[in-house]
């Protein structure tokens, strides 16, 4: 059974674990082995943190966290529009879910309220592709499994991780690598590769992630060993997270890799210093979500390699610091074929 923890708002306690209830266990096999990026702390030194409308990070990135986004359009492909299933296009509009928790893939902008980042930018393109008004709906992570499945939610772009549980649910049209990445204080001397590198120290983490679940299989691997696993810290917010860590009371903190890449390149007191795919042992990829057997899925494939193909995927992906994770290619995932592309995720999937 997967488990999760109810977040506490605007308290410093750690979260506790409770067992999902039944009647949720549906969300449950979408939650497990997720990637959320609402657990990734997106806090800064500047930028959106502070209020201002551009960062000029050390990677040589300008991020524009402002509400103008002035994003990367692109045009509509008549024949892939006539693709979309009649139920979902017949309101013009292409109503994708997305948490909002992380920069610089999903967050509020310095207005508070604007929804902006990589994950909304390929929305962006998929819709313009497929002829669709983008009509971003923002979410908590516990509740776009249930909206999507109940049609409240056409797709999700919010780094949600392909897994052999989310395939009994949903389909997928893959478009980034997926990586989490450890971050420590710049001063520490970590350098996280497996299991044995996290022995007896303070890990913090999302609940009901996948990065958990990796954290989760580590400590299991000491325990054999007859080592000390990792404390698991649960913090109630984003910012809770990254305040333990810059004040030592963390020692590590496991996040999506982009996030810890912003963080790295736009703080002072923070680095990586550790990088493992969020499908470890094996390997997965970032994709949009929709609901099974739809028929959306494979046309977000098709909108997603007309964007890959024109340039206008690459270019959003720069433009957010990101090109390390661009695939070459689109796919659709389905439960039919989860089992094959397990063996081709790892071409697909790693960038290097």
């Amino acid at each position: 059974m997967a488990f999760f923890s109810t977040p506490h708002h605007g308290t410093g306690r750690l979260r506790t674990l409770a067992a999902l209830p039944a009647v949720v266990l549906s969300a449950a096999l979408a939650l497990s082995a997720c990637s959320d990026p609402g657990a990734a702390a997106s806090g800064g030194s500047t930028g959106a943190a502070s209020g201002a409308a551009t960062t000029a990070a050390r990677n040589g990135v300008v991020y524009n966290t402002s509400p103008d986004q002035q994003r990367i359009r692109a045009e509509k492909d008549a024949p892939l529009a006539a693709k979309v299933p009649a139920l979902i296009g017949k309101d013009g509009k292409l109503t994708v879910a997305t948490t909002a928790g992380s920069i610089p893939l999903s967050f509020h902008a310095t207005d508070d309220k604007t929804p902006i980042g990589s994950e909304i930018d390929l929305a962006q393109l998929v819709a313009d592709k497929l002829g669709l008004e983008l009509d971003i709906q923002v979410t908590s992570w516990e509740n776009w499994p249930l909206k999507t499945q109940s049609g409240d939610f056409e797709a999700v772009f919010s780094n949600v991780g392909i897994n052999k549980d989310r395939v009994k649910l949903f389909d997928f049209a893959s478009y980034r690598a997926a990586y989490m990445g450890f971050e420590a204080k710049k001063s520490s001397s970590y350098s996280i590769k497996g299991a044995d590198d996290i022995s007896g120290l303070k890990v913090s983490v999302g609940s009901g992630t996948n990065q958990e679940k990796i954290l989760l299989a580590w400590n299991k691997e000491l325990e054999a060993k007859g080592k000390a696993p990792a404390s698991l810290q649960y913090y109630s917010s984003d910012a809770d997270t990254i305040l333990a860590l810059s004040s030592g009371r963390t020692d590590l903190n496991i996040a999506p890799y982009p996030s810890t890449v912003y963080r790295e390149n736009t703080r002072d007191d923070l680095k990586i210093v550790g990088k493992v795919n969020a499908g470890w042992p094996s390997e997965t990829l970032v994709a949009a979500t929709t609901l099974k057997g739809n028929g959306l899925a494979p046309v977000i494939t098709e909108a997603l390699n007309s964007a890959i193909k024109d340039g206008s995927y690459g270019k959003v992906l720069a433009r957010w610091g990101l090109s390390e994770e661009a695939l070459p290619e689109s796919r659709t995932v389905t439960e039919a074929n989860f089992a094959s592309t397990q063996t081709g995720a790892a071409k697909t999937g790693d960038s290097k």
